[in-house]
């Protein structure tokens, strides 16, 4: 069964990497928190871009389960790969939820994430994928 590409606010991963660096730094990589729609998924995230990192936080996640994450972290990395940026750090807030989802701290822990405290966040699942030369 071929997998169905997951789209973000109706566009795929290709064609959000094809709007110009400015329009994504716009709409995007802002340093605020966004609502997004990604596959069946709502997520309230920021993204932020520092010197030599993109910073992905995610806040909320609604739904999903088809990939979204995996398809974020993909997108993510190319992004980095085309501004030349050493890192992607991602930051998940599904340590302390009210109602967790435990199928989604078996696949951050699957993927790397740990558990750490964060000055001025708290306790986060905290990953960093940094680049080789």
């Amino acid at each position: 069964m071929p997998r169905r590409e997951v789209l973000f606010e109706g566009l795929t991963g290709d064609e959000i990497l094809s709007l110009a660096p400015e329009a994504i730094e716009e709409l995007i990589v802002i340093g605020e928190p966004v609502v997004f729609r990604a596959g069946s998924a709502t997520i309230l995230g920021s993204f932020r871009k520092t010197s030599d990192r993109l910073v992905i936080e995610l806040a909320q996640i609604e739904g999903g389960g088809e990939g979204v994450l995996l398809s974020l972290a993909s997108i993510a990395r190319r992004y980095a790969g085309l501004q030349k940026l050493e890192s992607v750090e991602r930051i998940v807030h599904a340590v302390t939820c009210a109602n967790p989802n435990l199928k989604l701290r078996q696949v951050l822990e699957r993927r790397g994430f740990v558990v750490e405290e964060l000055e001025g966040v708290g306790a986060t699942y905290h990953f960093i994928d940094t680049f080789a030369d």
